[in-house]
């Protein structure tokens, strides 16, 4: 039996896929949460195997919560399952310790698959987020690739229009460690104001924006 918690921060999501899972012969939905730190106080309470996680969680990020995750239970699996298929955000949940990525348009028969083989060590990438890699690195187009899991969450909630302070009260870090963390950033990405990286951001799909600067 595999045994699964659910991070996604919608109800409706959640509700979906526990329907999808428990009616799956081998697998069990234990556990849900709707945040980073939910998901770690449910790994805490033990008795999962895998965590299906999104990226896009109110609060620490979904990049965070796979990170403190692994960090308590390394033996963990982590299959994200995101409705980005950006690869800054692939390679990113890869980094920290996911071995599978889909996005949320996969069909339910590859989500099953992604589990099964997830569950036993294996990586898994849904068909358009491998083509979207595949593509990246071809292109030469990963600007974002030398950025580490932490700086990368930091510029993406900074380019969501998030403050300093609420950055560092989202991560548990101090103020200043974020303005380092912001200046280590402006640094690897060769620019050298906010206005640049903010553009640099949004270019790149780290924003849900649905109207981007001019």
């Amino acid at each position: 039996m595999i045994r699964i918690l659910l991070v996604d921060d919608h109800a409706v999501v959640r509700n979906g896929y526990r329907r999808l899972l428990d009616a799956e012969e081998g697998m069990q939905v234990v556990a849900e949460a709707a945040s980073a730190d939910e998901a770690y106080a449910r790994l805490c309470g033990g008795g999962i195997d895998l965590a299906m996680v999104d990226i896009s969680l109110r609060g620490s990020s979904g990049i965070e919560a796979i990170r403190r995750m692994l960090a308590r239970e390394p033996a963990l699996r982590v299959l994200v399952v995101s409705m980005h298929d950006n690869p800054s955000f692939v390679v990113q949940a890869m980094r920290v310790g996911a071995l599978g990525y889909l996005t949320k348009n996969s069909e339910p028969v590859e989500v099953l698959d992604a589990i099964r083989k997830v569950a036993v060590g294996r990586r898994v990438l849904s068909a358009d987020v491998a083509q979207a890699l595949a593509g990246s690195v071809l292109d030469g187009d990963a600007p974002l690739a030398c950025l580490t899991p932490r700086e990368f969450d930091v510029l993406r909630m900074a380019a969501s229009g998030e403050s300093p302070g609420a950055i560092a009260s989202r991560m548990h870090l101090s103020q200043k460690t974020i303005h380092n963390h912001m200046s280590s950033i402006r640094q690897k990405l060769g620019v050298d104001n906010d206005f640049k990286l903010m553009h640099l951001a949004v270019r790149h799909g780290l924003t849900d924006w649905s109207v981007q600067p001019t």
